[in-house]
């Protein structure tokens, strides 16, 4: 919400004709005056491990030290090796790949996305969605502009790239379902068969141990209220108890 706000702020007050965000960190509660005019075609949604040795997650060390300020990248490690140490990673992606090289982790998890657009050359490991699931709309940009403004959407209708659209759609509106943001323990990904979508959740304690997860799939027309509806399977199957035990 603190990158995002400013630059809505602009946008409302007419200083900016549209923004551009990473769409996963764009809270699913679209501010009022203000709406989502494209998204771009897909970077890789996955994560990455980051390891100067060149380890995956399978061959890290026992207790090794791994860096990440995501609660969903924590939860989700946690769940498949509690061995590991995972520790608080702040700061942009050239920072955090600093402090890694620095000797402070064993290895780092972030966006596979972020990392194939500066065109970084790192000893990494993708690491498979079966796995860690990624954060809402993890790799898509979405193009903010101020409703009504049918001029500049129409100039950058060019951008939007229908599959991502849908898919982000609803892995958002699961979230919004789950009463959760972009740092709450929930993983989600969309995909698009031919004329269907097929949705995959999953709400993590922050130790890995308690999981609830699920899917949906249906015609792709219907992205949104799919998602909801994962959602609300997802809050009787035990994601309540988790989100209500987190806070």
């Amino acid at each position: 919400g603190l990158f995002t706000k400013e630059i809505e702020e602009a946008l409302l007050a007419g200083e900016i004709d549209l923004a551009v965000h990473s769409l996963k960190d764009l809270p699913v509660e679209i501010t009022a005056g203000l709406k989502i005019a494209a998204v771009t075609q897909r970077e890789d949604p996955r994560d990455i491990l980051v390891s100067p040795k060149g380890d995956n997650l399978k061959s890290l060390p026992q207790k090794s030290k791994v860096g990440t300020s995501s609660l969903r990248r924590r939860a989700q490690l946690l769940r498949l090796r509690p061995d590991l140490c995972v520790m608080d990673l702040r700061g942009n992606l050239d920072t955090r790949v600093r402090k890694l090289n620095a000797g402070l982790y064993e290895a780092i998890v972030v966006a596979y996305a972020g990392v194939k657009r500066l065109g970084l050359k790192l000893a990494m490991s993708v690491i498979p969605l079966e796995e860690v699931l990624p954060q809402a709309a993890q790799g898509a940009l979405g193009i903010q502009i101020r409703q009504g403004r049918t001029d500049i959407e129409e100039i950058v209708k060019i951008l939007d790239d229908a599959p991502a659209h849908l898919c982000s759609d609803a892995e958002r509106q699961v979230l919004s379902g789950l009463g959760g943001g972009c740092h709450a323990p929930i993983g989600v990904y969309a995909q698009i068969e031919g004329e269907k979508i097929i949705i995959n959740a999953g709400v993590f304690s922050l130790d890995g141990k308690v999981v609830a997860k699920d899917k949906i799939s249906g015609d792709k027309k219907n992205a949104g209220s799919l998602g909801l509806t994962l959602a609300n399977n997802l809050l009787k199957s035990g994601a309540k108890e988790i989100l209500d035990r987190i806070g």
